[in-house]
């Protein structure tokens, strides 16, 4: 059998994960072996675990590798100066493009994260939870600044939160719309109803 060939920018560990990623959402996490993983790649299995632990490992990477995206996104955005609308569309625009450019990955983080071992399970509920405090946090400044209308921020972050992640079915179902066109309609769907 052929040798891992690392892409353009990364590595073969980065080959592995993203295959992974892929059977994961198609099969679900339970469902594939790192056989199927080797056969889908074009290597013998044991040359994956020159690159990876185990398959456990493989599923830490991507729900934290998505994790970290989101955290490192929302402490970008906190820092502007931007007022609390321009903070929200941007990750709005964030989250839309992960979920395009990162389907697999995002889908696996966001469905198959229940069978992380612990205690990377406890950290990654953790991490994903403080995510949401904190844009809960955003909204309610806004609130404050009179930026936004006076609103339920929870209602309003777990709105944003599961249109988002709505666009699973769009990927299952592309419509003959661009992906500009998406963002922004969905952008104005979803602030227009909170700014003030």
């Amino acid at each position: 059998m052929a040798k891992i060939i690392a892409s353009k920018n990364g590595t073969k560990k980065d080959v592995i994960i993203k295959k992974a990623a892929f059977l994961f959402r198609k099969k679900g996490f339970a469902r594939t072996s790192m056989r199927e993983l080797a056969e889908n790649i074009g290597v013998e299995a044991s040359s994956l675990y020159n690159h990876i632990g185990s398959k456990s490992e493989l599923l830490q990477n991507i729900c934290f590798k998505v994790a970290n995206d989101f955290t490192v996104q929302l402490n970008e955005t906190e820092k502007s100066s931007t007022d609390t609308q321009t903070k929200l569309e941007n990750l709005i625009r964030f989250h839309i493009h992960m979920m395009l450019d990162l389907y697999d990955e995002v889908f696996v983080a966001n469905h198959e994260w229940k069978q992380l071992e612990e205690p990377f399970l406890s950290n990654f509920l953790n991490q994903r939870k403080l995510y949401e405090s904190r844009m809960i946090e955003m909204v309610r400044s806004g609130i404050r600044k009179k930026e936004l209308k006076n609103i339920h921020p929870h209602v309003a972050v777990f709105t944003i939160l599961s249109a988002v992640r709505g666009l699973e079915l769009w990927q299952r179902h592309k419509k003959n719309i661009t992906i500009k066109e998406l963002e922004t309609n969905m952008i104005n769907q979803l602030l227009n109803g909170i700014s003030k």
